[in-house]
Parts: C-alpha cells; sequence; structure tokens
C-alpha cells in the first residue's frame, strides 16, 4: 500500500464563520453528520499545510452543524478556516472486518467478471438512492469499446468478491455493458 499524502481522509469541509466569537459552520461527510467529531485532532490545510486542530466545541445549529476550534476566539480569526477541508489520518478511523471496507480502499482495484474478463479499474463511487455504484475506468484496447462502466455495488448479487491483498474485486457482470 502507498501512504498518499500520508494517508490524510477528507470527512468534512469548514464553512462560514457563525457569530462573533470565533465559531464555524461544519459541513460533514462522515455517515452520521456529528461523527465528524469524534475524531480528534483534525488535520486543516492552511496556505498548502496541514495544521493540527482540536475542537473546543460544537453543537447543531438549524439542519447544520457549527464548532469553535481551539484558540479561535473572535470572527476574524475563524475566517481563516473559511473553506477549509477538514482530515483525519486513517489510523483515526475505526477498524474495520474483512467484509467491511472503506470506500477509499476501492479506489484503484482492479475488477474482472467471474470469468476472469479485466473490466478496468475502480475511479469513483457514486453514493444513489438506492445502491452505491462502482465507476470502472476501462482499460484502453476493451474488447467492447466502453471507456466507463457504472456496476450497481450490491453484495452476493453482482459484488461476489473483495481481495484487499490482490487488489482486485470479482463482479458478477457482463463486460458489453
Amino acid at each position: 500500500m502507498s501512504n498518499k499524502n500520508q494517508d490524510h481522509i477528507i470527512v468534512g469541509k469548514l464553512g462560514a464563520t457563525y457569530g462573533i466569537k470565533g465559531w464555524l459552520k461544519v459541513f460533514s461527510y462522515t455517515e452520521q453528520s456529528e461523527s465528524i467529531f469524534s475524531y480528534t485532532p483534525w488535520l486543516i490545510k492552511v496556505k498548502g499545510e496541514w495544521k493540527e486542530i482540536h475542537v473546543e466545541s460544537w453543537k447543531r445549529h438549524g439542519q447544520g452543524l457549527v464548532a469553535k476550534l481551539e484558540g479561535m476566539d473572535i470572527r476574524e480569526d475563524a475566517q481563516v478556516f473559511t473553506n477549509a477541508e477538514v482530515a483525519v489520518l486513517a489510523e483515526q478511523l475505526p477498524a474495520l472486518s474483512d467484509e467491511e471496507f472503506y470506500w477509499r480502499e476501492l479506489f484503484g482495484m482492479s475488477v474482472f467478471t467471474t470469468e476472469g474478463y479485466d473490466l478496468g479499474k475502480v475511479t469513483d463511487i457514486l453514493e444513489t438512492g438506492s445502491n452505491d455504484v462502482l465507476v470502472v475506468k476501462a482499460n484502453l484496447k476493451d474488447a467492447f469499446g466502453q471507456k466507463e462502466r457504472l456496476i450497481p455495488f450490491l453484495d452476493e448479487q453482482v459484488i461476489k468478491l473483495i481481495d484487499r491483498t490482490a487488489q482486485r474485486i470479482e463482479v458478477d457482470w457482463d463486460p458489453e455493458f
């Protein structure tokens, strides 16, 4: 496994300042929005450098979340962080069982049909209402002329095997689609 950017995982983004005492709006990318506050410290990119920041306090505000960062006591201090991404180190995330995966682990994995046809590599995952969808960039010389395939992430039905070690996903899927 390569150590991509020291394995920073983007878990949210800071929004505009809120009030005059250094609070900021928080946009969480975690499954339960409040889970973003379970990870500490946060890493925030300021002027191209990752900076370790601790959350002093947070609360729900209307439909969203707001947080006060340590050392930010006035609006002007906090404004520096407006629109900054919030990251954590991969090791801060909970360990998963062998059957569970973080989406980021699937990026770059090779996707093969159960018959062994190489469909390409996972480049993205779309979250749709009913089920998630793997975006697979086809190989340059794809026999079916495909550039990209959208494969529903339906465990057991379509997704037959995910092998972390081999970086390989096996699917029951028609390569013509």
